[in-house]
């Protein structure tokens, strides 16, 4: 069986077995992390395939595209799944500690590895009907796991969630609607040369009701407001998956049709995306500035760093593009790697309020080394991951050329003052739960968490600032896999051949 197909079905058979097991607290931990195990090595054989240029191509009964319904593994798409894995098995091995026997027992491994289904089936998918279906997948389970244990703040999260997201997928589905009546095709190779004989307002248009559509899962500006709103209601550990993968399936979803679709008018369709990018860097900074919450302030970074990816995307060069890929893994890394340290302050100090948290540096040191890292590397330091993914998409705006003029430089210059805005609320974390005396009666205690689950919430935040260190150190070699992503993504005839003629 190849590698693309078992990327599916090992979520999927992971989940009906801790279904299955669901009375078995044991079983379904073991199902939980082991799933994540073979995922994890099953992205790797996925990589090893696709990384010297080839593109996979499953399909389905053997019925030829457009007629069948296929699985496309280019370079991005192997990427995504791969660092998908890598916070998958974080956080199921946080959540032996983190997750409590109630909600265990309520599904919440099966659920989680369902939720993989569907964030896997979103990246493989060759046909954008079926990117609806896995992102319905994706929304059904995300949902079930932010209201699991049914507690009053979760329960108001949940409904701002899924509303929103039910409003994006009603665009999305109206613009499949228009695309197939149009071209009788939603194959997207296919789509990308049928395409080009629609009429140009029609094309602009759908292409603005996708751009709706993922910009709401993605969480651009002005339709990032459901996030903050409910993000930080469910169990830290679910927390952390969303704030890895969820938007970056809309970003994903952005990139694809965007380089692939709907190229025909570049200047309208990718300069709002530029201007838009602006503004959701902007004011997703600004939201976090004001914010005492820990987890309500990552949230609002989450919407601001979405900012910088879809600002390479709308650059639309080789660097931006490389860029944006660059940043998409290695903030999927750094942020849910922030909500998991969020997590470890709370059960030592008792409190997402920053105001109440202090003393860490003192009771907690490796705490503060491991918080330190991904903050950093967030606000850009190097030789820290985020410092390459900045540089790479603010050098694109400043030194290519774009048909955008002046404006390009402009958003770079936006880009590095949002970037010291982030790097500002990093220190103000710092100052307040790691600098600054513990206030009275809340002094954090390691004690409060017993040794063997200290470890299995310390080993996976390890882990991934490890990996954002390996990251920055060696920067060329994962940069390398960027740029020949990008250089896919913007030659759409490869991804084409491919698919439609069975050549590479």
């Amino acid at each position: 069986m190849n590698a693309v197909t078992l990327a599916l079905l090992t979520p999927l058979v992971t989940a009906v077995l801790c279904l299955l097991f669901l009375r078995s607290l044991p079983l379904q931990r073991f199902f939980g992390v082991a799933g994540m195990v073979v995922l994890l090595g099953v992205s790797f054989r996925l990589m090893a395939e696709v990384g010297g240029g080839h593109i996979e191509v499953v399909r389905f009964g053997n019925w030829p595209a457009p007629f069948g319904i296929v699985l496309v593994v280019d370079l991005l798409a192997a990427i995504m799944v791969l660092v998908s894995a890598i916070i998958g098995l974080a956080v199921a091995v946080y959540s032996l500690a983190d997750v409590d026997a109630r909600r265990v027992r309520y599904g919440y491994y099966a659920f989680l590895h369902f939720m993989m289904f569907g964030v896997c089936g979103a990246f493989l998918t060759g046909d954008i009907f079926n990117m609806f279906v896995w992102f319905e997948v994706m929304l059904i389970s995300s949902f079930v796991l932010m209201c699991l244990g049914g507690e009053k703040p979760q329960m108001e999260g949940a409904v701002k969630y899924v509303v929103l997201n039910l409003i994006s997928s009603s665009f999305f589905l109206a613009a499949c609607g228009i695309l197939y009546g149009q071209t009788g095709t939603l194959n997207m190779a296919d789509l990308a040369v049928t395409a080009r004989e629609m009429r140009p307002e029609l094309l602009t248009m759908t292409a603005m009701l996708f751009l709706v559509a993922f910009g709401l899962k993605a969480a651009i500006f002005p339709l990032f407001f459901w996030l903050p709103a409910s993000y930080h209601t469910p169990p830290v550990a679910v927390s952390a998956v969303f704030a890895g993968l969820l938007t970056k399936v809309g970003v994903y979803a952005l990139m694809r049709v965007f380089t692939l679709i709907f190229t025909n008018d570049i200047l309208l369709t990718h300069g709002l995306l530029l201007g838009l990018a602006g503004f959701t860097m902007v004011t997703g900074v600004l939201g976090a500035m004001v914010q005492f919450d820990f987890r309500r302030l990552l949230s609002f970074h989450i919407v601001s760093q979405i900012g910088y990816m879809v600002l390479g995307l709308a650059l639309f060069t080789p660097l931006a593009i490389a860029g944006t890929v660059f940043y998409l893994f290695h903030h999927i890394v750094v942020k849910a790697n922030l909500f998991l340290v969020s997590g470890i302050t709370q059960r030592y100090g008792g409190s997402f309020d920053l105001k109440k948290l202090g003393g860490f540096y003192a009771a907690a040191p490796l705490v503060a080394l491991l918080f330190f890292i991904p903050a950093m590397s967030l606000g850009g330091i190097p030789p820290l991951s985020g410092f390459f993914a900045k540089f790479a998409i603010v050098k694109a705006g400043l030194v290519d050329e774009t048909i955008f003029g002046a404006w390009a430089p402009f958003l770079s210059a936006v880009a590095l003052a949002v970037g010291l805005l982030t790097l500002f609320s990093m220190t103000k974390i710092w100052a307040e739960v790691f600098w600054k005396p513990a206030p009275e009666g809340h002094a954090p205690h390691r004690s409060n968490v017993p040794r063997g689950e200290r470890w299995l919430l310390l080993a996976p935040v390890a882990a991934l600032a490890g990996l954002t260190l390996t990251i920055g150190l060696f920067p060329q070699f994962f940069f390398d896999f960027a740029v020949r992503s990008a250089e896919q993504l913007l030659h759409p005839e490869i991804y084409i051949n491919a698919v439609l003629g069975g050549t590479t």
